[in-house]
């Protein structure tokens, strides 16, 4: 039986950091291509006029996903209280920006800084888990307020060491204890993180929130060696009926390249990327591969 989800693709695939000057020929090539939504990762709220934005997506019939970047000086578990009130500033914005798309969901990473990954104290690790735990707790009091979830994402051991798995996201969220936590999955991560996808994604349950997928290698859909059938399998276990969106980086940024650790490109164009990607999933989601 088909999947019932939307599928969407990532501004990070094209371009870093999204501007506003972005979104009207993003937009309509992302609408051409046949996705129903566009991911617009949010680095800096300053270079987004929401309004104008929002013009745009209504323009090219497109709904929007809302997802975070979470460098050094937005970390919720450091011993600088600055840097946790900056990433609880930044949240709030991202929110804002959300509530007025009405994209249900702010999706990342917000747990900690990404690229924090170090073997430290267990005495260390309870302090900066507890951090985020009391600290994500304000950001779903924040969300709820604007009738908003939020979407955690595991990460794998390169890019964290405080929440690797579905596991540790389910723990996270129970010691949170707010009905606005929630889960986002994405296939790059648990491809090295998860043994069994189906079952991660079968404990995800009424928890998962968004789904964002790449190849094994953050590669086109598709063209690696990647489970297919298995998130397949899981997801309409769960009766999920999200957004699956495409989720990889420019070579072209040579910041953001560095920083997701991809030294060539992934695909003859990142359009090919986009529309071969599409393709493959608008036949993966019939469940004739699973």
């Amino acid at each position: 039986m088909p999947l019932t989800i939307r599928l969407g693709v990532s501004t990070w695939l094209w371009t870093s950091p999204f501007t506003t000057e972005d979104a009207a020929e993003l937009f309509a090539k992302v609408k051409r291509m046949g996705f129903d939504k566009i991911e617009i990762a949010v680095e800096d709220p300053d270079l987004i006029d929401i309004r104008a934005v929002k013009r745009e997506l209504v323009n090219n019939g497109l709904e929007a996903v809302l997802c975070g970047a979470f460098g050094s000086t937005r970390d919720l578990t450091s011993d600088d209280e600055s840097l946790r009130r900056t990433g609880l500033d930044y949240i709030a914005r991202c929110l804002d920006m959300a509530a007025s798309l009405d994209t249900g969901f702010f999706a990342g990473p917000m747990y900690a800084a990404v690229g924090k990954a170090r073997m430290v104290p267990a005495e260390q690790r309870k302090v900066e888990w507890q951090r985020a735990v009391e600290n994500l707790y304000s950001v779903c009091e924040m969300a709820a307020d604007r009738k908003l979830q939020i979407a955690l994402e595991p990460l794998n051991r390169f890019e964290s060491d405080l929440v690797n798995t579905v596991d540790d996201a389910l723990r996270m969220i129970h010691e949170i204890g707010h009905p606005a936590a929630g889960i986002c999955l994405d296939m790059f991560h648990m491809n090295i993180e998860e043994p069994d996808p189906e079952r991660a994604i079968r404990k995800a349950g009424d928890k998962l929130v968004h789904v964002q997928v790449a190849e094994n290698y953050r590669g086109t859909p598709g063209s690696g060696n990647a489970s297919w059938p298995a998130y397949y399998r899981g997801l309409e276990a769960i009766g999920y009926t999200g957004t699956v969106s495409i989720e990889s980086f420019t070579p072209d940024n040579k910041e953001l390249a560095g920083a997701v650790c991809i030294w060539r490109s992934l695909a003859e164009s990142q359009d090919a990327f986009a529309s071969e990607g599409y393709e493959f999933l608008r036949e993966w989601v019939t469940g004739k591969q699973a």
